[in-house]
């Protein structure tokens, strides 16, 4: 009886002592941030549900902050951020690792010095890549020379070479990795949006890059809360590319739709039942807006419209507004007292009609001259009145 009653009292101590071990693991962040006294230093955790909140310290003269924190209760690298209002350092933290910092503010997000982790330090690469990325592709919807369609094809020229070098050199070199699980993740701008560069939902090689890093953490990671997430991605991107290859095969482009001189023909029916072919406008001048009524700047745009149009309207301007709203009776009421072509494309954000003008975001808005030929779209017009002004 006291045998038995030992030994169960060793095997709570054990497993006390076990659990006590497990919550003290810890991980330390230390360094200095100058150039940012009396300012607050935030550490973040990026959990699945987005960043959250673990600790602060407002900064001295020299800059330094140490950071001690319990190692999450995880079986995979976990990610972590610091941050000074809105420039942020992305690290990822291996079970009880130390990691040391050093940077100056405002430049710590791209002028950060890192040193403890080889994740940490790749994780920097892949920053200063995308943020490379970006403002190439700022330069090119800002060049006033340049064409919709080359614009297009430029911005996808340099994203398709950046995808294909992380992928090559990064993701597939090491997929196990917290820094090519990071990679996956990283996001561009155009024209306000922000969009996953490895985008799962529509682009079959995306999907075998995420399926690559999800397999590889299954070995290294089983169970990992992390590694279940990019399976169930992977697998709604291959359901959502299917749908979408369906519905494409159904809509495909009729060559008559498209001018000679490459304008491609929208057809849509308007909110008073009447169908409106966006070429029947030739001769006048358009502003062809794809538009979101249920977005909360939707009556600011409005405004703006109402304005061009009553200025420029006599002059030969008309406004065909394209609305992706899902709710039909909502979209009649909201345009009920609009005087330009207001349509709606049924299918909303999945609709042709985006497709057709490889619109990413919404409001996007094109300037059509009078001749059925675009001239330019949005990310390239510095002053609207001037250039409607050039074309009528």
């Amino acid at each position: 009886m006291k045998i038995t009653r030992i030994f169960s009292v060793a095997v709570i101590m054990v497993a006390a002592l076990a659990f006590t071990s497990c919550h003290n693991k810890k991980f330390h962040i230390n360094g200095n941030i100058t150039e940012a006294k009396d300012s607050m230093l935030y550490l973040e955790n990026i959990g699945l549900n987005g960043p959250e909140k673990i600790d602060s310290v407002k900064l001295g003269e020299d800059g330094s902050f140490a950071f001690e924190e319990n190692a999450m209760d995880s079986v995979s690298p976990e990610f972590y951020r610091l941050r000074i209002a809105n420039q942020t350092i992305n690290l990822s933290i291996d079970s009880t690792e130390t990691i040391l910092v050093k940077a100056a503010y405002p430049t710590m997000a791209y002028k950060y010095e890192v040193e403890g982790s080889e994740n940490c330090s790749t994780i920097k690469e892949l920053s200063l890549k995308q943020m490379n990325l970006q403002a190439t592709i700022n330069s090119i919807t800002k060049n006033p020379n340049m064409g919709v369609d080359s614009m297009n094809v430029a911005i996808a020229q340099v994203i398709n070479s950046y995808k294909q070098d992380i992928k090559t050199q990064y993701i597939f070199k090491a997929p196990m990795k917290a820094s090519s699980y990071y990679a996956l993740f990283q996001t561009i701008q155009i024209g306000g949006t922000n969009s996953l560069l490895f985008n799962p939902r529509n682009n079959k090689d995306d999907i075998k890059v995420f399926a690559a890093v999800a397999t590889s953490w299954d070995t290294y990671y089983p169970n990992a809360e992390r590694g279940k997430n990019l399976h169930n991605i992977a697998i709604q991107g291959m359901k959502d590319v299917r749908i979408m290859e369906n519905q494409m095969a159904e809509r495909q482009i009729d060559a008559s739709k498209v001018s000679v001189n490459g304008c491609i023909n929208l057809s849509l029916t308007d909110n008073k039942g009447v169908v409106r072919n966006l070429t029947d406008l030739k001769g006048k001048v358009v502003l062809l807006d794809f538009h979101l009524f249920a977005n909360r700047e939707s009556t600011k745009r409005i405004m703006m419209l109402r304005d061009l149009y009553n200025k420029y309207h006599a002059a030969g301007l008309e406004i065909y507004q394209v609305s992706v709203d899902p709710d039909e009776h909502f979209w009649k009421t909201s345009t009920a007292g609009i005087p330009w072509i207001c349509v709606r494309d049924e299918d909303g954000v999945q609709g042709q009609s985006l497709a057709s003008y490889n619109v990413q975001s919404i409001p996007t808005f094109f300037l059509i001259d009078r001749n059925n030929t675009l001239q330019a779209r949005d990310a390239q017009i510095k002053d609207i009145d001037a250039a409607i002004k050039s074309l009528l």
